[in-house]
């Protein structure tokens, strides 16, 4: 029976243009590209040239710091280009597609037969192998951090974020051997929700089950590691996106990397809401083609609301993309006498306007306006009421911004992800860019310990 974990802190926001459960049809674009930026920590080595002929499962770069570490290319194809900005830092691998495409042949593999040793170097050899993070800093492991353990969430609880119980229906199989093959080289947790049903989650083998019952960020697997077991200094954890562990099942199952992976289109910019599959690296723009309600003022988001990253139709889908959600941008907006009307159609946390008489099930239009400068921070216990963590979230805060490196080990700094403020910093009266403070603090002491 899987251990039920409750969960009393948090806060779910509940937005117009949730996806619907079925799947739009996205033609297939001429060009790719694989972006660096998506996997967090690493400085990417390019390893094609303009011209190349590449096959899908092919590395475009690799971690310089530790080169067995490949990105593969998740189509074949010409590579069109390789653009680089500042200081020459790469952007994006660019690979014009195949009409028909070509994979690298891998190789099928019994996964019960295979040990941990094995199974990362399939992972490595596949170029997938950078799809696993890490804890402490939240950045793109490797090889040589031995992991304590290795967690996987399967609940999506952010504002808009896709259903993966919905992703997972046909990827069963590819699901259960990807999580066989993790359990293979460090005890392997699968975090799932109260509500989610579906016999691949809550009866999956070699791996413990744990069943969290709570307001989001209840399935942020940072929540879930340390409510389960905190991150210590010197320990490491890997964590692994549910989609990246059926991309592992698929290579194991199949002998090829196939990145396929169902994205939900939604927001209140969006016509139908609804999911597409598409490939990692798909260029945006082909598929909001026709689903945008308005073209100006809007906001594109690459992920949720809440820790996604503002981008254009021009940009592609991220490695970790789970949702492509579209937002009134709120540039346009005339709110004249507005602060002194009900307001019967804005969200509020503290209950300051007249909507929370109407109901948790009440869908909410949020624009992408913070309302408000930034401020001096405001010491209100605000972070401790979302954030489902046994640490001072405004105490880690506000020594990150002292830079005080000792006091940050003491609050707790190596089991936190900055997602895992991202709800905090959605209620927070100092408008404090908290996930980027976060990130900050992460990336010094990744530095001071290097």
């Amino acid at each position: 029976m899987a251990n039920v974990i409750k969960l009393r802190k948090g806060l779910d926001i509940n937005l117009k243009g949730k996806a619907a459960e079925q799947k739009f049809s996205v033609k297939a674009a001429a060009q790719y590209a694989l972006v660096p930026d998506d996997f967090v920590g690493m400085i990417p080595k390019v390893v094609v040239r303009e011209g190349d002929k590449v096959k899908a499962g092919e590395a475009l770069f690799v971690n310089k710091k530790q080169t067995d570490v490949k990105f593969a290319s998740p189509v074949s194809g010409v590579v069109q280009s390789v653009v680089r900005g500042d200081r020459r830092k790469v952007l994006r691998v660019v690979v014009e597609a195949d009409k028909d495409q070509q994979y690298v042949d891998f190789g099928q593999k019994q996964v019960a037969s295979l040990d941990g040793d094995a199974v990362i170097k399939a992972l490595l050899e596949a170029g997938l192998f950078g799809y696993i993070n890490q804890l402490p800093y939240a950045v793109s492991t490797t090889p040589d951090q031995k992991p304590r353990a290795i967690f996987v969430s399967a609940l999506r609880d952010m504002p808009l974020a896709g259903n993966f119980e919905f992703e997972l229906q046909g990827n069963e199989k590819d699901f259960q051997a990807g999580l066989t093959a993790l359990s293979k080289i460090a005890k392997t947790y699968l975090g799932i929700g109260a509500k989610q049903t579906s016999s691949a989650l809550t009866s999956a083998k070699d791996v413990e089950v744990n069943v969290f019952d709570g307001l989001c960020p209840a399935g942020n697997v940072g929540v879930q590691v340390n409510n389960i077991a905190p991150v210590n200094k010197g320990e490491v954890v890997w964590t692994v996106e549910p989609t990246a562990v059926i991309f592992f099942g698929r290579l194991f199952n199949t002998g090829k990397v196939d990145l396929r992976r169902l994205v939900a289109v939604a927001g209140s910019e969006i016509n139908n809401p609804a999911y597409a599959e598409v490939l990692v690296g798909q260029p945006i723009a082909s598929i909001l083609d026709g689903k945008l309600a308005a073209k100006d003022h809007v906001r594109i988001i690459n992920g949720n609301p809440l820790t996604g990253r503002k981008c254009t139709a021009e940009d592609f889908v991220g490695g970790h993309t789970s949702e492509i959600t579209v937002i009134p941008e709120g540039d346009n907006v005339d709110e004249m006498l507005g602060w002194i009307l009900p307001r019967t159609n804005d969200f509020s946390v503290n209950r300051s306007y007249l909507s929370w008489l109407l109901g948790k099930n009440k869908e909410y239009t949020l624009d992408a306006r913070i309302k408000g400068g930034e401020r001096h921070m405001i010491m209100s216990g605000e972070y401790d009421k979302v954030l489902p963590m046994d640490i001072y979230g405004e105490y880690l805060i506000k020594a990150i911004i002292a830079g005080d490196i000792d006091r940050m080990e003491q609050l707790g700094i190596y089991e936190v992800a900055p997602e895992d403020f991202a709800v905090a910093e959605f209620v927070d009266s100092s408008k404090l860019e908290l996930q980027h403070i976060v990130r900050q603090g992460l990336d010094m002491l990744r530095k001071e310990n290097a």
